[in-house]
């Protein structure tokens, strides 16, 4: 077996421990690379893999994480895995569907934890599995109440076939009513946070509900502009923060480390991404120090607050859960 360093977890409700630490995979679809690239990760420690219905790379990943099975190198008990439901499946109906072809793609028969990907249900592309976009490039709504998709959540739960359930994109106010209206509370929170958008009350209000959460462009995600790169996306550089450069040669570390590690302290899962071996490793060598809390208050005092991922293409639509994007646009 591969002796992995010791990452440190947070307790959800149900008792599941959830890694602070793990793999992005947004993005990441070339079946080579992306092999490649789990491979370094596993051997190098990562037992968190988070992927998604539209990344496109579940099957990649189960027939990797096959190959570490087989070998004995590792058992599908050391991996927490983390997927998500597609927008275009929210219906009652559609969700353990869904599930089932995750489960086939991702080779397990039992899924860690399983979010809601979107509070913005939509229709599917008749041809792909894929949003399904109007003449002008915004997704089209699907009436569908939150409160009937996690309905069908708490059922896939009970089924056994996840073991935890979340919600990714999802705000205060949307949460509270799921919260308000479940038999089964939701376990995980999957939002952007990095030191420009530290989602602090977001982040203290799930801590009220006992609700666990997870940093998606912990890094500021550099090649976001990469997904609908016709877009005008926001400008903010998370690595090249003077603040972050000045602390990271303090302790002898990286920018992306200390922005990493900074997570980790505040009990945030970080999910980072990226296809080079280099930077992989890299990453998660942040188990050996710590920042102290002169640093950690220096990281937390940053005045520039940007929203990285606004997702425009769903500014539209009924659910759309970033009301600050929002009022922008409407003052313009």
């Amino acid at each position: 077996m591969i002796s992995p360093p010791k990452i440190p977890t947070v307790k959800m409700s149900n008792g599941i421990e959830l890694p602070l630490f793990g793999y992005g995979t947004w993005q990441a679809k070339d079946p080579e690379e992306l092999e490649k690239a789990l491979t370094i990760a596993l051997e190098n420690g990562y037992r968190l893999i988070d992927t998604a219905f539209v990344y496109g790379n579940e099957e990649i990943i189960g027939n990797t994480l096959q190959k570490f099975y087989d070998s004995g190198k590792l058992k599908r008990s050391e991996i927490f895995i983390t997927t998500k439901l597609p927008p275009f499946f929210h219906r009652s109906g559609e969700v353990e569907k869904c599930l089932n072809e995750q489960l086939k793609a991702l080779k397990t028969d039992y899924i860690d934890l399983y979010l809601i990907h979107s509070p913005c249900p939509c229709k599917k592309d008749p041809e792909k599995p894929m949003f399904y976009f109007d003449s002008n490039g915004m997704i089209v709504e699907e009436p569908i109440d939150h409160l009937e998709t996690w309905k069908a959540m708490e059922n896939i739960y009970k089924s056994k076939k996840v073991c935890s359930i979340g919600l990714s994109n999802f705000n205060e106010e949307q949460i509270e009513r799921i919260c308000k209206n479940a038999e089964i509370q939701p376990h995980n929170l999957q939002v952007e946070c990095h030191i420009l958008f530290p989602q602090n009350d977001l982040f203290n209000f799930c801590k009220s509900k006992n609700i666990t959460f997870t940093a998606y462009a912990p890094l500021g995600s550099p090649s976001r502009q990469n997904f609908l790169p016709d877009t005008e996306w926001p400008e903010g550089d998370v690595l090249h923060h003077s603040k972050v450069i000045e602390i990271s040669k303090k302790y002898n570390k990286t920018p992306a480390q200390i922005l990493l590690r900074q997570l980790v302290q505040r009990g945030i899962s970080a999910i980072p991404k990226s296809v080079t071996p280099s930077r992989i490793i890299e990453n998660i060598s942040i188990f050996d120090f710590k920042l102290d809390s002169e640093d950690l208050k220096a990281l937390e005092s940053i005045k520039q607050h940007v929203r990285l991922f606004p997702m425009k293409f769903r500014i539209q639509h009924s659910q759309y859960p970033y009301k600050d994007v929002f009022e922008a646009e409407k003052r313009k």
